[in-house]
């Protein structure tokens, strides 16, 4: 569709060329050559570090040159989501949306305003001709939803600002002051296998039909796991040698709720009739559980597309199974300080199987520091006694609120007077890159703002039109309120 007829004009011309260009995470290049070019053209200064993240700068509007500097920042990349079926390409197709009572949405597909509205709300900033400003620079980071590699190798003496507005938020009327750090667990698992015996026939368990989104901000809304789900299901088919494990599957997203898991087992004869049993009762006994949250969720038993040849050994099944079951899975913790804000969670994201390698990543966030390590030992302790490889990842610092921050301040009086109400102070279970951003660059005062987004991470994204509208608004706003000093 054509964004030109949307308000601000700027920001949603902005938004047609990221919705143009494929960006999922690692292959951001084509898209930041493309800008590049673009502030080349416009006479802006450009850099690029090692890491692969932009830096733009404009300089200050007239009577402004000696005002300190402000960095507003966004990531480039995009979660790539897509329901089944879907022939969607995101290494090469544009991204497809429509208008839809008051929000633009892709029905198959991620849409990709988280980040993208943000970036483009900052590159309307720099087109801006007329925009009250200091100096302003624009850090386009790459990979933050693939473990925030840009800011992780952002350098530490690029940045000229003291203030920074991250616009990777993702509910309007929220000033956000502090968000989640995390750690990465990737398990790793060689199973033992056994022939599959010749009168043997194999089938195909799935779960499907789940709302997913994100691995942070949805995690207390009780949404379903595909891949506990299915692991769960698997537990609760009879035993007695009827059936064997041949592999798993779900998820494809370290930080998005998985939507679908499969796995293919091995069948003895005569036993279809009673697994099938078995599955519908675990079906029933889901739709209870999950009845006006989870209204399209779907368990079946299958025909499997190949027959196999090799089964794990029941020993190894059933070690397997149960480490997967046991292993933790949501909310852990809510905050003391924060009434109605998650604490501490883990989310299971990514299980593959793949010539009898067991793969599997786990995504633990919080508030606390040590409580994120704490989960992220006891997951690998957990698969551990199984004689599982773990390897967690050095993770990412949580962003600590700074209640007396100058620059939230400014935000709260000219968010007042530009919408006749208070803003609302928020905390993100979700990781940004102000934590590891702060880090880097010692006493930079940061907030986060952007437009109401639902169902980030999952196909169906969409993003409110009225909320973009009012988030340029502010952010015109308070660049024309910077003091000073």
């Amino acid at each position: 569709m054509d964004f030109s007829t949307l308000s601000p004009r700027p920001v949603w011309r902005h938004f047609q060329t990221l919705c143009a260009i494929p960006r999922a995470s690692k292959a951001e290049g084509p898209l930041r050559q493309a800008l590049d070019a673009w502030a080349q053209a416009r006479g802006l200064a450009t850099l690029t570090d090692a890491a692969g993240n932009l830096l733009i700068r404009k300089p200050a509007s007239a009577g402004r040159e000696h005002y300190p500097g402000v960095i507003l920042q966004g990531h480039l990349d995009m979660v790539c989501q897509q329901n089944e079926g879907s022939a969607h390409d995101f290494a090469r197709d544009a991204i497809a949306a429509t208008l839809k009572d008051g929000w633009l949405v892709a029905e198959n597909t991620t849409l990709g305003a988280d980040n993208g509205i943000g970036v483009a709300l900052a590159l309307a900033a720099l087109e801006a001709d007329e925009l009250a400003h200091p100096p302003l620079e624009v850090l386009l980071t790459v990979d933050e939803e693939a473990g925030m590699g840009g800011a992780q190798g952002l350098k530490p003496d690029w940045l000229h600002g003291r203030r920074l507005i991250n616009l990777d938020t993702e509910e309007w009327g929220q000033l956000y002051v502090g968000c989640a750090g995390g750690i990465d667990v990737n398990v790793s698992y060689t199973t033992a296998s056994e022939p599959l015996p010749a009168a043997w026939r194999t089938a195909k368990l799935s779960v499907g039909g789940l709302l997913g989104g994100h691995s942070g901000v949805d995690i207390h809304r009780g949404r379903g796991n595909a891949i506990k789900l299915l692991v769960r299901a698997l537990r609760e088919l009879p035993e007695g040698g009827l059936w064997r494990l041949v592999s798993l599957a779900g998820g494809n997203a370290r930080n998005a709720l998985p939507r679908e898991a499969s796995a293919m087992i091995a069948v003895a004869p005569e036993s279809h009739a009673a697994l099938e049993q078995a599955v519908a009762a675990s079906a029933a006994t889901l739709a209870r559980e999950f009845d006006g949250i989870e209204e399209r969720l779907a368990l079946r038993l299958g025909e499997a597309e190949t027959r196999a040849t090799e089964m794990l050994t029941a020993a190894d099944q059933q070690v397997l199974l149960a480490a997967l079951n046991a292993a933790p899975c949501g909310v852990k913790a809510m905050s003391h300080q924060l009434p109605g804000v998650v604490e501490t969670s883990n989310s299971f994201g990514v299980l593959t199987m793949s010539e009898g390698v067991v793969r599997a990543n786990f995504m633990v966030r919080s508030l606390v520091d040590s409580a994120a390590l704490a989960l992220a030992r006891e997951i690998a302790d957990l698969f551990a006694l199984i004689g599982a490889d773990c390897a967690a990842s050095d993770g990412y610092p949580g962003w600590t609120p700074a209640p007396k921050s100058p620059l939230l301040a400014l935000a709260q009086r000219v968010y007042a007077r530009e919408f006749g109400a208070d803003a609302a102070l928020q905390v993100i279970h979700a990781g940004l890159e102000c934590g590891i951003i702060g880090a880097k660059y010692p006493g930079l005062d940061m907030i986060s703002f952007g437009p109401t987004i639902h169902g980030a991470h999952a196909p169906g994204e969409r993003v409110e039109l009225a909320s973009v509208e009012q988030s340029w608004k502010l952010l015109t706003a308070i660049l024309a309120a910077l003091p000073a000093t």
